[in-house]
């Protein structure tokens, strides 16, 4: 979704190619086919296709080069490699991104109100970057805390595993009201 600046309601769906007031814009591409589980995870019969958006993280980076704004997704987003976007380090603060005067970052939406850390990539271009929370969101939940292969599924239940506490689907991919107030006032200047 690509929202313009000056939103008055919660964050909803969008189509982002309707969008083209001319205005900088806080963009959040579907992030499914750009994560980790990219193709579906082991368990999908039908692997699905890297980067298959339908062209929506394109015209979001195309948008906010053009007109400026930010785009969020995942740590770890293919799309940066895809895009040519320079990978920002994980400890935070603003690096070059790419020779189109863009800026990028990663930052822990857990300093934000997230009850998990949730690592997220920023880009940035064509507004001024601000001071964020940097590092390690202490004392909260990792985002992937499930087993990695069958293997490690069946190591764990044949021994005595301690379950560790999972957030749900909709708290996994959830944007906390200060983090949503953060990014408005990254691209306006104005704060909520």
């Amino acid at each position: 979704a690509i929202l313009p600046p000056n939103y008055n309601a919660p964050f909803i769906d969008r189509n982002s190619f309707n969008c083209s007031n001319g205005l900088p814009a806080i963009a959040h591409p579907p992030c499914e086919r750009w994560g980790r589980y990219w193709s579906g995870g082991p368990s999908f019969k039908v692997k699905k296709v890297l980067g298959d958006d339908r062209g929506c993280f394109a015209f979001a980076l195309w948008y906010v080069r053009t007109f400026g704004g930010v785009i969020e997704h995942p740590e770890a987003s293919h799309a940066w490699s895809f895009f040519g976007l320079t990978k920002p380090p994980k400890k935070g603060g603003w690096i070059k991104a790419d020779s189109y005067g863009g800026l990028t970052c990663c930052v822990e939406q857990g300093h934000y109100g997230h009850s998990a850390r949730k690592a997220t990539w920023l880009y940035i271009n064509r507004i001024s970057p601000i001071e964020l929370i940097w590092g390690k969101a202490e004392g909260k939940l990792a985002m992937e805390q499930g087993f990695h292969s069958a293997k490690e599924r069946a190591l764990a239940t044949s021994s005595n595993f301690k379950r560790v506490k999972r957030i749900s689907p909709k708290e996994r991919v959830s944007t906390p009201p200060p983090f949503k107030d953060l990014l408005v006032y990254l691209v306006t200047g104005k704060a909520k």
